[in-house]
């Protein structure tokens, strides 16, 4: 092997490399994913019926800044009888922004 191929070998795989890390760095939380993570923390305190979310992101301003997010709901059961919850979420992180009663 000459030096010249390894070289070039060697900087072809340095520039893949970047490219692969620079395009995982800018992925998405499935939504699927997202409404598992609520689910699973939402249950902790409520008996969960339903739920739902949307499947493309939107973008939120809250606090000066932009969020990349999903919206979505869930429907608890209660002794009062039925509640819904919306829920924002960090489409990047999977972070729970904000939750709250729906219609509130």
């Amino acid at each position: 092997m000459s030096i010249k191929r390894f070289i070039a070998g060697f900087g072809l795989g340095i520039v893949v490399g970047y490219a692969l890390k620079e395009s995982l760095n800018y992925t998405n939380v499935s939504p699927e994913k997202a409404l598992k993570n609520v689910k699973r923390e939402a249950s902790k305190h409520h008996q969960i019926t339903g739920s739902w979310i949307h499947m493309k992101p939107e973008i939120l301003n809250q606090n000066q800044l932009s969020y990349q997010v999903y919206i979505g709901g869930l429907t608890t059961k209660t002794e009062k009888g039925i509640e819904q919850f919306d829920f924002v979420v960090d489409s990047k992180t999977g972070t729970i922004i904000e939750m709250s009663k729906a219609n509130e």
